[in-house]
């Protein structure tokens, strides 16, 4: 609702306008009343009404200057003054203030009606006015933000429309810079500056349109009110073109993509990553040394180097997209190591697929998580590439053993099983205690000493037997068996096997 105000030196004109008019009818609120212009302009400066009603004769300050004053305070303010048959120079006064209308005494209910509604026209012309010029506004600022958000993607191809939107604003501009936040950042009022602000999913960009050439001053404060806040912002160059805004903005989020990397709480240039955009010394040996510790299947040595790796990344101050780099290196380089058991059941996240690391990376980097996200895809690689490692060593035994039950007619050697199942002799070995409890030795022993038992008993002659469990001799067998069973075979046909047990001597 509107608010007015009613000013008069005649208590009774006051009484009988405030009780006679409808002002709720009206839309309006009279929110009060003066007899004197210096309370009248107390009450104006206490109330801001949209109109106010006054009388041009009154004590302590006339109506005239009383106007004055209210429209210098409040210059939307519609002004309705009364004035007498004879007060013509001070209507004529009135206009030139700018009042919107005057009412001649005397003053009727009707005659204040008609001249509320006619302020009431201009009210709502005056307010269309506004809500087109602001609608108008409105969607010039979203041209211009969809402009240069177009401008930092395309750079030149772009700078048509740009310059269309920006219209006399344009012409001006002397130079650009973009800054880039990884948080909404309360940039500073710089002077002599256009600035825009734009989201850009996790990072909070802002554009710097220079109307003179940027000063050390400006960048100190920037500087300033980053290392206030506790935030990291990058800093892209300055370029004299609107055009190379697409090269400054590429540069602001590399710059802010190091600071979030190396953990910095301030503003980092673009101008200042040169020395950190290198590959130092030392990076080959420990991407060996990680790849040794994943291939030797230590969990706790493998995820050692990795801290030591992240460490070291971190004290030499290696650029993010340097050390993303890197970083997406060896875990490619690890899956190739975790894959080459070839198991393919019950894969991690880090591969299985679809697994699109790169993109991973750099959802990471905008929250300056690299490191950790890094150490979390080797714990997965660790976890899996060891639980594959112990399938496969039970798989290769598993195939061991089935060689030497379909050859144990034969004297197979322990070499000839492991070309079999594509391993080093001596790791066979290693692994049959590891996985069988037994020496290779011992398990073939015990695996024709209990098939020669089944024969014996099926009626086999001696001779038969021995020849069935890959003994060129009988007598060799003969030893052996008694040995392992404390009976001959002959004994042990002969149904003595009953008297006594298997023997396991060492």
């Amino acid at each position: 609702m509107l608010k007015a105000l009613l000013f008069d030196d005649e208590y009774i004109v006051l009484e009988a306008l405030s009780a006679l008019v409808d002002w709720e009818g009206l839309g309006i609120e009279l929110a009060g009343t003066a007899g004197d212009g210096i309370a009248a302009l107390a009450l104006f400066r206490a109330e801001r009404p949209d109109i106010v009603l006054t009388d041009i004769r009154m004590p302590g300050m006339d109506g005239l200057t009383l106007i004055e004053q209210i429209l210098q305070e409040g210059p939307d303010t519609i002004c309705i003054v009364f004035s007498g048959f004879n007060e013509f120079e001070y209507v004529k006064r009135a206009i030139q203030l700018g009042v919107a209308d005057y009412v001649e005494k005397p003053i009727t209910e009707d005659i204040i009606e008609k001249a509320l509604r006619k302020a009431l026209e201009q009210i709502g012309s005056r307010n269309e006015t506004k809500a087109l010029k602001l609608a108008w506004e409105n969607s010039r600022q979203e041209l211009l933000e969809k402009a240069t958000w177009e401008l930092l993607q395309y750079g030149r191809p772009a700078l048509p429309k740009w310059l269309e939107s920006a219209g006399e604003d344009a012409h001006g501009i002397v130079g650009v810079t973009v800054l880039a936040a990884s948080e909404d950042f309360p940039w500073p009022p710089l002077p002599d500056t256009l600035s825009m602000s734009l989201r850009n999913g996790p990072e909070f960009l802002n554009v710097l349109f220079h109307t003179v050439e940027p000063t050390r001053e400006l960048w100190d404060s920037l500087v300033g009110a980053a290392d206030h806040a506790e935030k990291s912002i990058g800093i892209g160059l300055t370029y004299a073109e609107p055009a190379d805004a697409a090269n400054s903005c590429r540069e602001a989020q590399r710059a802010l993509k190091s600071a979030l990397f190396l953990q910095i709480k301030g503003a980092v240039r673009f101008d200042e990553l040169g020395s950190l955009i290198k590959v130092p010394d030392g990076l080959h040996e420990r991407e060996e040394a990680l790849l040794v510790s994943l291939r030797a299947g230590s969990r706790s040595g493998l995820l050692e180097q990795v801290d030591r790796f992240i460490l070291w990344l971190h004290a030499e101050r290696l650029d993010a997209e340097i050390a993303e780099r890197e970083m997406l290196k060896l875990i490619y380089l690890a899956l190739d190591v975790a894959q080459e058991t070839g198991e393919s059941s019950g894969k991690p996240a880090a591969l299985r697929e679809g697994y699109m690391p790169h993109v991973e990376i750099r959802e990471a980097a905008a929250r300056g998580g690299q490191s950790q996200w890094f150490r979390t895809q080797f714990e997965q690689i660790a976890d899996w590439s060891l639980k594959a490692k112990g399938n496969a060593k039970h798989i290769a035994v598993e195939q061991a053993q089935r060689y030497i039950e379909h050859n144990v007619s034969r004297d197979v050697s322990l070499q000839e099983v492991a070309n079999h199942v594509g391993l080093n002799a001596t790791y066979l070995s290693v692994l049959f205690k590891e996985v069988v409890g037994e020496t290779y030795i011992k398990y073939v022993t015990r695996y024709r000493m209990e098939l020669a038992k089944v024969l014996l008993r099926k009626g086999l002659k001696v001779q038969e037997a021995s020849e069935k469990v890959g003994y060129l001799t009988h007598r060799h067998f003969a030893e052996v068996f008694k040995k392992y069973t404390g009976l001959t075979p002959g004994q042990y046909k002969d149904g003595e096997s009953e008297k006594t047990g298997p023997r396991t001597k060492e």
